[in-house]
């Protein structure tokens, strides 16, 4: 799955997180329990806040466990096998700082 909605926002609520993958609260709530990788942070009343990097991870799982069919201890087993999410985060600052180039030339040709 690809997140069609630009990840602008510093912190997501869990209610906007499960809509992005059209999941339940509890099932991420769950995911968060099951995958080390996942760790959102939680404000003073304890409401989590999911940050971009919080968000790709999902993805990943989302991907793995409702996509591709793997089990929970299949889908923990890729994740901690590979370094891919590294990659993942690292592709996605390269991606970020070309489209915000690309923005500015655009506003430069202007």
């Amino acid at each position: 799955m690809k997140i069609t909605k630009e990840l602008t926002k510093l912190y997501y609520s869990i209610g906007e997180v499960s809509e992005m993958f059209g999941v339940t609260n509890s099932l991420v709530r769950y995911w968060e329990t099951e995958f080390s990788q996942l760790k959102p942070k939680k404000n003073r009343r304890g409401d989590r806040q999911f940050t971009v990097k919080d968000i790709h991870v999902m993805e990943r799982i989302f991907t793995l466990v409702k996509e591709r069919g793997f089990t929970l201890e299949g889908a923990k087993r890729e994740m901690k096998g590979k370094k891919d999410l590294e990659y993942v985060d690292q592709k996605q600052e390269v991606l970020d700082k070309l489209h915000d180039l690309k923005q500015k030339l655009k506003r430069l040709t202007e």
